[in-house]
């Protein structure tokens, strides 16, 4: 009778995990097919015709690889002006963006101040707090500055530090032993010293793994760069999309084609370095 029950319970301990097993796939496939389903789309309608379009399904194959919608929206969207202007904004982001992260994460890692809190504080806030409720004060500032429709509004914007690259820094930091400080402010170095020379160097893997999210982040978003810089000549890779739409009607092909277009200098830098995406997370959040 012992061996009957205990073998009832395992049978219902089986199903169980088995059915959490279930849901746990089934979770896992809507999230791949909720990612993959427009990308297919996308890469399917870049390769038609205007008839196939508009006879065919979104899932129908292309009748042959139609390469002129690809030809049609490199010229018409400026691929390569849209291109310069995004490598340029996107370059010197990501490199003030590095530096200033990395110093704060070095003030507040090594530092103690009254308002250490406090500062901690606001970048959490600031995470927390939508950007749409502050989005009319810091058009002003641009505006007021005079960087309004000029490269360095979406700079200043960018460069600011945010509370995930404060994390993967200070990981490092942390692990960085202050005798070195201390050994290197003995020998007469400042602060600036100590960092440029001892703790940057140090943290190249954190500055990297910044950098790559940074890069992908900046070059992919398009709400700055439309608000900002509305001017035809300092389209960027997300904005020159526009161009395939009219008052009335929308050019689905050359559209498909230019978001392949768009995709591809991210793609390509992601898959390039993400070694050092995962290593740099990884070893930032690992103990010794």
């Amino acid at each position: 009778m012992g061996d009957l029950m205990e073998e009832s319970k395992q049978v219902r301990r089986l199903r169980r995990l088995s059915l959490t097993t279930v849901i746990k796939y089934a979770v896992l496939i809507a999230i791949v097919a909720i990612v993959f389903i427009p990308l297919s789309v996308i890469l399917l309608s870049a390769f038609k015709t205007p008839p196939e379009m508009v006879q065919g399904t979104v899932f129908a194959l292309p009748k042959s690889l139609n390469l002129n919608n690809f030809t049609d929206s490199f010229k018409q969207a400026k691929v390569l002006l849209a291109l310069k202007n995004t490598l340029l904004i996107t370059v010197t982001s990501v490199l003030l963006n590095v530096i200033i992260g990395a110093m704060v994460s070095y003030i507040i890692a090594r530092f103690d101040f009254k308002a250490k809190k406090l500062v901690m504080s606001i970048f959490m806030v600031a995470m927390i707090v939508p950007f749409t409720t502050i989005e009319v004060a810091r058009f002003s500032i641009v505006k007021n500055l005079g960087l309004y429709n000029t490269l360095w509004a979406p700079i200043l914007i960018y460069v600011g530090a945010d509370l995930m690259q404060i994390f993967v820094y200070k990981q490092f930091i942390d692990k960085i032993p202050e005798s070195l400080d201390e050994s290197a402010m003995l020998d007469g170095a400042s602060y600036f010293t100590i960092f440029r020379k001892i703790i940057f160097p140090l943290i190249i893997p954190a500055a990297l793994t910044v950098a790559i999210i940074k890069f992908v982040e900046i070059s992919n978003d398009m709400y700055v760069p439309y608000l900002y810089i509305p001017s035809d000549k300092f389209r960027t890779l997300s904005t020159t999309l526009m161009v395939f739409q009219g008052d009335r009607t929308l050019d689905w092909g050359s559209l498909s084609a230019g978001v392949i277009w768009v995709i591809l200098p991210a793609l390509v830098i992601y898959f390039v370095f993400q070694k050092y995406i995962f290593s740099g997370l990884v070893a930032g959040a690992s103990k010794e």
